[in-house]
Order: structure tokens, then C-alpha cells, then sequence
């Protein structure tokens, strides 16, 4: 990092906290800081939703299944989350925004109380709230590394640095900042990412190097599965994918939620989905040329910083610092906006009587205070980041396996065929998925294959099955009129 790697960095974060100030005259009340009110335009939406879903685990943890395994993760990671965002534009997405419509919810846990009842609204809120708290907190850990990569800053002060960043506009412009902070970032990302794409094509003698590099690598390398990422591991983060990027992973379904229409949503859906399939081909490459260009390294995580320093001039580095660190806070910020909004909205007014019933303003002051306290626990994990299996450990064995069995019910839940889940469904699939992960976890010590698809897999099946127990049983009015408008049979055309 030179003098002016460190201005372009330094302009970055400036752009950061206008965007924050900015933000902040456009929240009025809690619905603007955790729904943008309602707002969201369809191509915002679809580039937040699209880069939501990066962060700095993209080029330290994928970048070293690239250089180890090659085409796979694209294979795996990319078409899996495309494939997600196709189910969502058709059957996800359009519900979630009218659920906004219909029922006038702010967070995405705040329609399980009708749906189930509170005490399933409550296990479902608490776990999510737990499971995000390691999940976010492997993703400073990520960028604490980048940091340290590009710096030499030790990876506690990268990560506490990131963290007072991402606090300044967080907490100040709620949703609205995220947003925007999302459509800059996706194009400080797209610009670090093609510089660097043609600086490898260039190095390695042209565009032919596109297609050339794949005899040059092992033969392995061009294989749809390798290594660990077998077709059973595809398919089985091909189901928690379906269910995370649906709103399983509550910030993602925030941009439904916020949307205007379902029309809008699906929309959203449709053009986050088509990034996936395109923009990893650009973004990989150069992680899949690395053991060409730097055979033989000791720590695969770091080819991307590798590449970036050896090929880049000075300015340009910056800027692919900037990209990785605007992918992580894009996305730490987002869920914290939305574990806020389900800490606000679904946690505190069951615990205490004097959080129901808030007027917006209210519900601002304490939306705020619960963002910058949750944020400051997942800061604390992420400095101990090691201690819990390091940054791929949390992200695939611990988040990846366990956000499935507390997503189905949530997502499986606004869909008519599930219609006669009840809570005891709901609850029990819950803990038959945390069962499964505990046994081939700790008891048979499966794969990663089998860990990954098993728990979620589990729970559509004990779910779907208790369901279907009960299919002869009339549903409660209150049941039918949410299916009915879940469904959009009531709705005008928009």
C-alpha cells in the first residue's frame, strides 16, 4: 500500500459517511430505518440483495477453494445462489412484500406470531439472533485479514476499524444508507474487479489465457465438483441457498419487505439472480489463475491480496481494498439493521411491556441503540474469530448448516402447500434439524457434504411431513385470510 492506495481508501470512507448524513434526513421513523418505508426501488433493491450476499469471506475463504479446487465454487457457490433467487422471484419474493402490504411488518420474524404463535416467533427470533451474531462476526474476522493483508495492520485493529466505519452510517441512516452503500460498493467492486481481471489476462499473455489457463492447471481444476465440494455438498448448499437468500437470512428478505409491490419484488429477485450467474465468472478468475501465477503458496486465502499487490499500480490496490472492505460492511451493516429490526420489534415488546405499542420515534431511538449494541458483540467474536473454527468454520460448518433448520419454517411458512404447519411443526422441525447437525457433527463426524445437507434437509422433511398430518383439520380464519393475501388474490394490478 503506497501513499495514494491510502487516499483512494481514505476517499472511500468519505463517501461512506456522506452517504450516512445523506441518509439520515430520509429516516423519519422506525418503518424508514428498517424497510426504507416501503421504497425500494426494483434495481436498488436487486443490487443490494446481490451484494448482500458478499463479503470479505468471498476473497479470503472462496478465493482459497478456487486456487485449491478451481471451477467448483462457481459451480456450487454462484449458480446455487442464482437458482435460489430464481425460486424467489417466483415464489418467495412477491410474498414477502405483501406481507409488508397486507400486515404492515417492519421485520421479517414479526408475521410468526400470527403465522404460529409467539413462543415459535420466539425460538426462531433468539436463534436467528445467535446464529447472525457468529456469522457477522466471521465476516469481520475476514476483513480484519484483508486489512492485514494489504497493511500489515494487526487483524484486531482491521477489525475494530471496520467496525466504528460501518457503526458511523449504520446507525444514523438505517436502511436507507445500506442501500446506497450497496449500489457504491457494487460498482467500486465491479471496477476493482474487471482492472484486476485484465491485468491477469494481460500477464498471462491475452484473452486466450481466458480459456487457456485450464491446461495449464491440474486437470482436477475444471471439474464441475472437487475435492470436498461433491454433487451432494452442490445440492445440499443448493437447498440452504434456496432458503436463505429467500429470507432465511433475514437481511435479504428485508429488500422484499421493503419493496412496493410484489411486482417489484420479484423484479428484485430476477436481477440479483442474474448478477450471480455473470459477475462470479469476472470476480474468480484471477483466483482461479493464482497457482499459475503463484504456485506453491503456503496460504491460499491470501492469493486475491497477492495478485492485487503484485499486478496493481499504486491507486489501484486501494481500490480493491476498498471493494473487499465496501463487500463486508455492505453486508455486516445489513444484518445488523435487520437483527435490530427483529430485536426491536418482535424481541423487546415480548420481554417488556413498556417496548409495545411504540410510536415511530421511539421505535427510531431504540432501533438505533439495538443496532450499535448488536454490532458491538459480533466485533468481540470477530476478534476471537479463531477460537470458533476460524473464518470457514463459521461460515460453512457452523451458519451454513444451522441457518436451514431455522429457516423453513420461516420461508416454507408463506407457502400453501405448508398451510397446515402449526407451531408444533414449526418448533419440532426447528430442533430435528439441530439434532441432525449435532449427531454427524459430533457423534458420526460426518463430511462437509453430509453437514451441510443433512440438518436442512431434515427439517423440510419433518416439517413438510407434519403438515401433511394435518391436512384434513380446518385452518383458523386468521390463516386462510394471510394465505389468501400471501397469494395475491385480492390484490389490483400494479
Amino acid at each position: 500500500m503506497q501513499t495514494l492506495d491510502y487516499a483512494v481508501l481514505g476517499f472511500y470512507f468519505l463517501l461512506v459517511t456522506a452517504i450516512g448524513l445523506y441518509c439520515f434526513r430520509k429516516v423519519k421513523g422506525s418503518g424508514d430505518f428498517f424497510v426504507a418505508g416501503g421504497k425500494i426501488p426494483w434495481w436498488l433493491g436487486g443490487v443490494s440483495h446481490h451484494v448482500s450476499g458478499y463479503s470479505g469471506v468471498v476473497f479470503v475463504g472462496l478465493a482459497a477453494i478456487a486456487y485449491e479446487d478451481g471451477l467448483t465454487v462457481y459451480v456450487w457457490w454462484a449458480c446455487s445462489v442464482a437458482f435460489a433467487c430464481l425460486l424467489g422471484a417466483i415464489w418467495i419474493g412477491p410474498r414477502w412484500a405483501r406481507l409488508r402490504l397486507t400486515l404492515g411488518i417492519e421485520s421479517p420474524t414479526e408475521y410468526l406470531a400470527m403465522r404460529y404463535n409467539i413462543l415459535t416467533q420466539q425460538i426462531m427470533a433468539w436463534c436467528g439472533v445467535l446464529l447472525k451474531l457468529f456469522d457477522v462476526g466471521a465476516k469481520w474476522a475476514s476483513i480484519g485479514i484483508l486489512l492485514h493483508g494489504f497493511t500489515g495492520l494487526p487483524i484486531t485493529l482491521g477489525v475494530l476499524i471496520s467496525g466504528a466505519i460501518s457503526l458511523a452510517y449504520i446507525t444514523i441512516g438505517g436502511l436507507w444508507a445500506d442501500l446506497y452503500n450497496d449500489f457504491l460498493q457494487f460498482f467500486v467492486q465491479v471496477g476493482a474487479g474487471v482492472v484486476l481481471f485484465v491485468a491477469t489476462v494481460s500477464h498471462l499473455g491475452g484473452i486466450g489465457s481466458v480459456t487457456g489457463i485450464w491446461v495449464q492447471l491440474p486437470a482436477d481444476h475444471s471439474n464441475l465438483f472437487n475435492g470436498d465440494y461433491t454433487a451432494l455438498f452442490a445440492i445440499g448448499f443448493m437447498i440452504v441457498a434456496s432458503l436463505s437468500y429467500n429470507g432465511g437470512t433475514w437481511n435479504l428478505a428485508a429488500r422484499y419487505i421493503g419493496a412496493p409491490s410484489a411486482r417489484s419484488a420479484r423484479k428484485t429477485a430476477m436481477l440479483s439472480g442474474t448478477l450471480y450467474l455473470i459477475w462470479p465468472l469476472v470476480l474468480f478468475f484471477p483466483m482461479w489463475a493464482a497457482p499459475i501465477v503463484l504456485p506453491d503458496l503456503a496460504d491460499p486465502s491470501q492469493s486475491y491480496v497477492m495478485l492485487a499487490r503484485q499486478f496493481l499500480p499504486a491507486g489501484l490496490v486501494g481500490l480493491v481494498l476498498a471493494a473487499m472492505f465496501a463487500a463486508t460492511t455492505s453486508m455486516t451493516s445489513s444484518d445488523s439493521n435487520t437483527i435490530s429490526a427483529v430485536v426491536t420489534r418482535d424481541i423487546l415488546p415480548v420481554m417488556s411491556p413498556k417496548f409495545r405499542k411504540m410510536d415511530q420515534k421511539k421505535g427510531l431511538r431504540i432501533a438505533r441503540l439495538t443496532t450499535f449494541t448488536f454490532m458491538a458483540l459480533t466485533l468481540m467474536i470477530g476478534i476471537e474469530a479463531e477460537r470458533f473454527g476460524g473464518v470457514l468454520g463459521l461460515i460453512i460448518a457452523w451458519f451454513g448448516a444451522l441457518i436451514g433448520p431455522v429457516s423453513v419454517p420461516m420461508v416454507l411458512g408463506l407457502l400453501p402447500p405448508f398451510r397446515h404447519a402449526d407451531a408444533r411443526a414449526a418448533i419440532t422441525s426447528i430442533f430435528a434439524g439441530f439434532a441432525a447437525f449435532v449427531v454427524l457433527t459430533y457423534g458420526l463426524k460426518a463430511d462437509i457434504d453430509l453437514r451441510t445437507m443433512v440438518p436442512a434437509s431434515t427439517s423440510i422433511v419433518v416439517f413438510g411431513f407434519m403438515a401433511w398430518l394435518r391436512r384434513n383439520e380446518p385452518l383458523a380464519q386468521p390463516i386462510v385470510d394471510l394465505m389468501r393475501g400471501l397469494s395475491g388474490k385480492d390484490e389490483t394490478k400494479s
